[in-house]
């Protein structure tokens, strides 16, 4: 354990759900940066399904100099879905993340119905009842007639101009290399793959490969695995594919009954020390290239 925490100083994770929120959360942000300045972390990405963060985060930094709290949008219907103009606002508030539809997206609610799980997720319940009260039509895809909607190109304009990160949330596969294509295009430095290998999306390591070469990052997060949505030996080989130098790491948690982000991300850590992953290649993907995504 003290090996990770020395390896997460100077570190972020990139994608946590902290409160306060719609949804219930284990933490709030005033906790959240505590609990990481206590352990010599620079920062967090603030992620929330139903608002910019940017707010927040200034607040967090405020009280906080020196440290990087980081705000950031989601594209699902409480911002008017595919909104350019959601992330102007967002951008001139310093937001830094933008990510495509997350459970609103068509993919997701597609899956969901099919795998049909045996316990629903916060959030799930409250789609539902949303949705039977005529309140959210809630599926939203990029794609139309198999291209990217103008909207999302009037997005990744905004994505460039900002320098911004942007990340492909719970898209399909066909979706995700559109909008990655159509981002390296438009000159998009930083692009991120949300969990490529969450239930919804499952990427193969080629095709990772491929959206790597394209310039993306993979972003594995430890609840996917933590909660057997994969399997660590698979996360394991998937990062050595692709290559520690194209991926970071982040948590995905703040759920009231997963453990803290920061000691998920210790856990992380030290599986992949305990799993011939040098601290060199570590420290690339909790600090370098996370850094690189918001800070440069």
């Amino acid at each position: 354990m003290e090996e990770a925490l020395e390896l997460l100083k100077g570190a972020y994770d990139l994608h946590v759900h902290s409160g306060p929120d719609i949804l219930p959360r284990k933490l709030d942000d005033l906790e959240m940066a505590e609990r990481l300045l206590k352990i010599g972390m620079k920062g967090y990405g603030i992620k929330s399904h139903y608002f910019c963060t940017a707010e927040r985060a200034k607040l967090i930094n405020k009280l906080h100099p020196g440290f990087h709290a980081v705000g950031a949008i989601a594209l699902n219907n409480s911002v008017g879905a595919l909104n350019p103009l959601a992330v102007e606002m967002a951008a001139r508030d310093g937001a830094k993340i933008v990510w495509m539809p997350t459970f609103d997206a068509t993919n997701e609610q597609e899956h969901f119905k099919s795998s049909k799980p045996e316990k629903l997720p916060h959030w799930a319940k409250l789609q539902m009842e949303l949705i039977e009260q005529g309140k959210t039509t809630s599926s939203i895809t990029v794609l139309e007639n198999g291209s990217l909607k103008k909207s999302v190109h009037e997005i990744l304009d905004i994505v460039a101009q900002y320098n911004l990160v942007v990340a492909t949330g719970h898209l399909g596969i066909q979706e995700i290399y559109a909008v990655v294509s159509e981002a390296k295009a438009r000159k998009v430095k930083k692009i991120v793959i949300t969990h490529p290998n969450f239930p919804s999306i499952r990427l193969s390591k080629e095709q990772q490969k491929e959206l790597v070469d394209l310039g993306a990052y993979m972003e594995f997060c430890f609840t996917t695995p933590h909660s057997k949505k994969t399997t660590w030996e698979e996360v394991y080989e998937q990062i050595r594919y692709v290559g520690p130098r194209n991926c970071i790491i982040s948590t995905d948690l703040g759920q009231p009954n997963g453990p803290y982000p920061d000691e998920g991300l210790v856990e992380f850590v030290t599986n992949l020390l305990n799993n011939g992953f040098s601290k060199e290649e570590i420290q690339v993907m909790t600090k370098e290239n996370t850094a690189y995504l918001v800070e440069s």
